[in-house]
């Protein structure tokens, strides 16, 4: 066992207090102040006494130095009311000191002691109304999910559990008041999740134009060889051109769809300029890429035709030929159906369980097991289908069924297998090998999407459970 001396142990724990302290003030906005921060310099006014702003009416411009009280005479001091909770003294005395100390590590010249205070007696607030919120809904964090935290937070730092408890000593934290600041940490991410992320709708037309906006960015590295069959439009065209020339093109995609080649298509019908090639554009980037096709390119699976596209010079289908470079992912993807039995208040697990053998047995017997879902099946929305869960990928299905599904060869039924819900019969019709790289854009794109409006909604959501919690505030200077 190799032991590490004590001075880079030392040195480890104060490298890891700007993580340990943006884990424990990074709950609300950090601009919130702004509806209740009184005047520059109120609070060295006899407001909030020493040792919250020690020297402030001396020199309310000075940054933050760190606060040392002489004694406990107001440490324990109530500053606010929030709801049924209070802030003292005492909580906003350490929370200022670990936020001046974290600015300094990162080479940030903390702010005077009155700007200082107000920042973070809002931030106290935003967090006691977020926890109170939690506590409304039923969010609680039990404690097998705060030591799995613990545990992250030290695995990350390259420690283990005692030796994390020993870094934060040595840095003068409380193990204990750091474990219980995680567990805000996790209440109020898991409230904001169920609050705010619900909120949040990302439509697919979202998602296309995003990707046509930033083809070249979101699809960086990848090129497309496509081609296309062009119905042109006169110049000063009316309606019934316009529709003539739809009609035509819509009956040339049909024909293509139903199996001609795309390049005798294109040769005989296009009057696209690479008609003679059988419509084919090349190899190019998305940036390179025809406006008009740009957002079909990168949404497309390779050899898939697309819908008739308009534009100001005609009608237009394309074609992907191919597509090479980027992220390329092929997995192996199942079609698969199955008959669900769960227990209930009247039928026992093990009763479940004989069902669900007794379905086996007659679709071995030779029964329909399509029929056989339809009538018993508890899944009511694949035995509407006869069982058919479609094609899944890896990770889709919970852990039991899906290693069940993937040790059977196509055409053979299991014998009942136990999921979470209950007991299964499985039937594997079918599997491909496809390329997930279309899924993995569109999911790129889906997260940028998120991220944009999630920022959005939480400070709108943050700023009306502010406005509308009960603050009072027992000095003056913090709010009006």
């Amino acid at each position: 066992m190799t032991h590490v001396p004590e001075q880079r142990r030392r040195g480890k724990a104060r490298a890891l207090l700007p993580l340990l302290a943006a884990l424990v003030y990074g709950l609300g906005l950090p601009a919130m102040a702004q509806t209740t921060a009184p005047a520059a310099g109120d609070l060295s006014q006899g407001a909030v006494e020493a040792p919250v702003t020690p020297g402030a009416a001396r020199d309310s411009g000075a940054p933050a130095a760190p606060i040392t009280p002489e004694g406990d005479r107001f440490t324990d001091r109530i500053l606010a009311v929030v709801g049924d909770d209070v802030i003292t003294q005492r909580e906003l005395v350490e929370r200022m000191n670990l936020i001046a100390q974290q600015m300094v590590e990162r080479g940030t010249r903390p702010p005077d002691q009155d700007t200082l205070a107000r920042q973070v007696m809002e931030r106290l607030i935003v967090e006691r109304v977020q926890l109170q919120e939690a506590e409304r809904v039923g969010i609680n964090i039990d404690e097998m999910t705060l030591n799995r935290a613990m545990e992250n937070i030290a695995r990350e730092n390259r420690m283990t559990l005692p030796q994390l408890r020993q870094a934060l000593m040595q840095d003068g934290v409380d193990f204990n008041a750091f474990r219980e600041q995680i567990r805000h940490e996790l209440t109020v991410n898991q409230l904001q999740r169920r609050q705010v992320d619900q909120r949040i709708r990302v439509s697919d037309p979202e998602i296309a134009d995003l990707i046509a906006s930033e083809s070249g960015a979101i699809d960086r590295g990848v090129r497309y060889r496509i081609a296309q069959i062009m119905v042109p439009l006169p110049q000063g065209a009316d309606a019934s051109q316009i529709a003539e020339a739809r009609e035509k093109a819509e009956a040339l995609r049909q024909r293509v769809r139903e199996g001609e080649d795309f390049a005798t298509v294109a040769i005989s019908e296009s009057q696209g300029p690479q008609a003679l090639e059988g419509g084919d554009l090349g190899w190019r980037s998305a940036g390179e890429i025809p406006g008009m096709f740009a957002r079909e390119a990168v949404l497309m699976r390779t050899g898939e035709i697309s819908e008739v596209l308009r534009s100001p010079g005609g009608f237009h289908i394309m074609k992907l030929l191919d597509r090479e470079g980027g992220d390329q992912t092929r997995v192996q993807q199942t079609r698969v159906r199955h008959i669900l039995i769960s227990p209930d208040q009247v039928r026992s697990d093990e009763d479940a369980r004989r069902q669900a053998q007794s379905l086996y047995n007659r679709i071995r017997e030779g029964a329909s097991f399509e029929d056989l879902a339809r009538a018993n099946s508890d899944d009511p929305g694949s035995a509407a289908q006869g069982g058919a869960l479609g094609w899944v990928s890896p990770g889709e299905l919970v852990p039991g069924f899906e290693e069940a599904m993937d040790a059977l060869e196509p055409g053979v039924v299991s014998e009942p297998v136990e999921s979470q819900f209950g007991w299964h019969v499985i039937e594997v019709l079918e599997r491909r090998e496809v390329d997930t790289s279309r899924e993995q854009i569109r999911a790129r794109a889906r997260e940028i999407l998120q991220n944009r409006k999630r920022e959005e909604e939480l400070e709108l959501w943050l700023r009306r459970l502010r406005d509308e919690a009960y603050v009072e505030y027992r000095v003056d200077g913090f709010g009006s």
